[in-house]
């Protein structure tokens, strides 16, 4: 009786047009129905129709008008039939109708599935998905590749050769170097594209704001993607597109449960409140920390009152990250207890395999993070727990907040996520997206191409940079420049000084070509050099820098144990190493690839670097090997397979699809056989091969 009269309520909710309330009181009850086993009413059916909520339809027993309602929402989604909830219905159809749409919706929404829809239905020659991050390029691959990689060439790496049919997925930087090889773009995807904004990611803005730029003219339709956002300011990146904000379309119910008024800002119960609903186990957890001092804090209190759990996944999973990065590390004593870490820095094979094995019943239960977790990865949990409503040193925003607890709940899964409150969250508020142009890339434009966009002061600024770089490199060189993309700096004023520098100071630059030297002590002062010319966005001292370069550059001849052992003599532990190798790898190497070009064209043409710059893009390990850490394959077990004679990673030849084709024709049981694998290792093998093979 209390289903009908649930059902009852629901229903005098939606004749009073109130339809969040009307939906979320049926979720609770659809929970509660799957936990007692309760096959559907027809009644129950009827009101999952008039919400929307068509995928939650239950079929057995069902009238035959329900079942043609689940029926005439099916789609293919490729290599499968699926159905789609009303509203991801009604965006699908607008793309299928050729409309550009800027979609904001929840987190379980289920925004990605739209692309894999209009993909199988509309079969378009070249589809570009840009990421935030390389953990989010892995899984989009994984996810598309399985569905798609028969018709298509999947694209991650750099410099792979297009297909006669491509689908490119990966963060802004990437794609830059496919600007001349793609002449058109049925379909420009920007997965989180509120990062465009510099209110939200300072950082990454410029990058993303140029690539759109560029890649929206090539785009004959784009759809781009973002959570929470109410409103959308005026804008030149969105310009003829529609906007659809569909935020109150929940297909999860989120139980929100305030903790911190009993707490009262006091640490003690704090932990004891964390501890208590850490310590049953039979529900996944992801923790926000909020900063890395404070995953440290929940790091101490987990390892002083958790047990160690006799796991089959994460005991040996503890004991790889011993043998192959730190006998001592918190996160291998962590793992012992069924807990995990993921952060920005680490190393992205750790963090991919820490949310593969969150995913397992008998894997982790809990995870503790930064906000990695919400930009790195589509992970979600019966429970998300707010540690410190703070993102680094800033306090929390609604918006990240918001995102923060939609990890709550997932369809299918956890009809109900439950979101505890340690700390006080930030106030309610409606976010208004505003994109501007950042000052910084208005060099990097083109003052005839990119004019309808910009104001006269900034088509000023674009020709004054014109003479400026022109006056030093030549006007031949400078379109060169503009037009092969040479430079990947975003910031057109600090080009400007670095080619200024190398006009005014020539002899200060005659110790570049020693960076191709094989002793790495002989690149220090060319490293200090370009680290002063750039002092700021280390977060660490330049020395550190330096030190880890050089380090690095033994990263295929030298365990990375010993590698980490080193560094800790020179008071760099193992956190800072991950830190400073990524940055190393994507903004030093970078940053002398600019230079490069630039001492090029202004002081010796026969010096080149870009050897050296690239193995250090590359970590200075063989092109194919570091390529597959993105895959899900870290270097210690690439490692043991050229030892075993399978793979010879130190062949020239050896790139990415050259090896993956290498990997196919050994097959997985060939390499599972190689006898220096761990167990662990070979957990890994195998998550790496449902990576590259369809089922």
């Amino acid at each position: 009786m209390e289903v009908f009269e649930t059902c009852h309520e629901i229903n005098n909710l939606l004749t009073a047009r109130n339809e969040l309330a009307a939906r979320n009181l049926l979720i609770r009850l659809l929970a509660d129905l799957e936990q007692a086993g309760t096959p559907y009413p027809q009644v129950v059916n009827h009101m999952i129709r008039e919400t929307g909520l068509f995928p939650y339809l239950q079929l057995d027993g069902a009238s035959w008008d329900v079942k043609y309602v689940h029926q005439a929402f099916e789609v293919d989604v490729g290599r499968r039939v699926a159905t789609l909830h009303r509203e991801q219905s009604s965006v699908l159809a607008k793309l299928l109708d050729g409309t550009s749409i800027a979609v904001s919706a929840p987190t379980s929404f289920g925004k990605s599935f739209i692309i894999d829809a209009f993909i199988a239905a509309k079969k378009p020659d070249t589809v570009v998905i840009i990421v935030p991050t390389i953990a989010l390029m892995d899984e989009t691959r994984r996810r598309i590749f399985k569905k798609f990689s028969k018709d298509y060439t999947v694209i991650t790496a750099p410099d792979t050769a297009l297909g006669a049919k491509n689908i490119l997925i990966f963060p802004q930087e990437r794609a830059f170097g496919y600007l001349d090889l793609l002449n058109k773009i049925d379909l420009l995807v920007v997965d989180e594209f509120y990062k465009a904004s510099q209110k939200h990611d300072k950082e990454r803005a410029p990058s993303l704001i140029k690539a759109i730029l560029k890649l929206s003219k090539k785009a004959t339709q784009r759809y781009y993607l973002a959570p929470n956002i109410k409103k959308l300011g005026e804008n030149a990146f969105t310009k003829g597109m529609e906007f659809i904000e569909l935020l109150d379309f929940n297909t999860v119910y989120l139980d929100i449960k305030d903790h911190y008024s009993a707490i009262a800002g006091d640490e003690k119960k704090k932990g004891e409140k964390l501890i208590e609903l850490i310590s049953a186990g039979d529900q996944k957890a992801l923790i926000y920390a909020g900063t890395y001092a404070d995953i440290k804090r929940v790091s101490d209190l987990v390892i002083d009152h958790l047990p160690k759990v006799d796991n089959p996944y994460t005991k040996p999973f503890a004991q790889w990250l011993r043998d192959n990065y730190k006998p001592d590390w918190i996160l291998a004593d962590l793992a012992d207890r069924g807990v995990g870490v993921h952060n920005g820095r680490m190393h992205r094979c750790i963090s991919q395999l820490q949310v593969k094995l969150f995913e397992y019943d008998n894997g982790f239960n809990n995870i503790v993070s930064t906000s990695s977790i919400i930009e790195g990865v589509n992970t979600s949990a019966e429970n998300v727990i707010l540690w410190r409503s703070k993102i680094g040193k800033n306090n929390l925003k609604d918006f990240t907040y918001k995102n923060i607890i939609g990890r709550g709940g997932r369809m299918f899964k956890y009809f109900v996520g439950n979101i505890h409150l340690l700390d006080v969250p930030p106030v309610s508020e409606d976010a208004q997206l505003e994109i501007e142009f950042p000052e910084e890339i208005l060099g990097t434009l083109d003052e005839a191409g990119d004019a309808e966009q910009l104001t006269d002061r900034q088509v000023e600024k674009i020709i004054e940079y014109k003479v400026q770089m022109s006056s030093i490199v030549g006007e031949e060189n400078f379109a060169r420049i503009k037009r092969e993309n040479l430079l990947h700096d975003s910031d057109a004023d600090f080009l400007l000084r670095l080619a200024t520098d190398m006009r005014d100071t020539p002899e200060d630059w005659r110790g570049f070509a020693f960076l191709n030297s094989s002793n790495s002590s002989n690149w220090e002062s060319t490293l200090y050099k370009v680290l002063k010319l750039k002092p700021n966005g280390w977060d660490a001292p330049w020395s550190n820098v330096v030190t880890v370069t050089k380090a690095i550059a033994n990263n295929w001849k030298q365990d990375l144990s010993q590698i980490i052992r080193s560094l800790e003599e020179s008071g760099i532990d193992i956190e800072e190493f991950f830190k400073l190798e990524r940055a190393v790898t994507f903004k030093l190497s970078a940053l002398l690839s600019d230079t490069n070009e630039l001492h090029k064209l202004i002081i010796n043409p026969s010096v080149d670097v870009s050897g050296f710059v690239g193995r250090m893009s590359r970590a200075f390990l063989p092109s194919a090997v570091y390529h597959l850490e993105e895959y899900g394959l870290p270097r210690m077990i690439s490692k043991k397979i050229h030892r075993a004679g399978l793979v010879n990673f130190e062949d020239p030849d050896m790139d990415l699809l050259v090896a993956l084709e290498r990997f196919k024709q050994l097959g997985e049981e060939r390499v599972l056989a190689a006898q220096e694998l761990s167990r662990f290792d070979r957990f890994v093998v195998k998550f790496f091969f449902d990576g590259i093979t369809v089922d």
